[in-house]
């Protein structure tokens, strides 16, 4: 379910054109990201939206960047919980999209 979940994010990603969140395949990233199958587990609940400027200035509504040098942070999906920095629950609305618990990224994600 995990990886179908990543294989997903990832065709969304090569789709879209611009947007705040940058996602590496290798290398160092800004923010290790796991992506939780419950809410419960999660740090933040995100929203993935299509246009950049509805996610500017926002941690919890994420668009996907093509090119690394145009986001505003870079991530990189992650196999295991104990290896991530941010743990991510996906939400299908926008008002769902919050921060579950308190986190030292809170406000820097934009």
């Amino acid at each position: 379910m995990k990886k179908l979940l990543l294989f997903g994010l990832i065709l969304l990603a090569a789709k879209v054109y611009a947007g705040s969140v940058y996602v590496m395949e290798t290398g160092r990233a800004d923010l290790k990201v796991w992506v939780c199958q419950y809410k419960s587990e999660a740090d933040i609940c995100v929203y993935v939206d299509e246009y950049r400027s509805r996610a500017k200035d926002k941690d919890c509504i994420w668009y996907f960047e093509r090119y690394k040098s145009n986001s505003d942070f870079t991530v990189r999906f992650v196999n295991y919980k104990s290896q991530a920095d941010l743990k991510v629950y996906y939400v299908q609305y926008k008002s769902q999209a919050e921060w579950r618990k308190s986190h030292a990224w809170t406000g820097r994600l934009h």
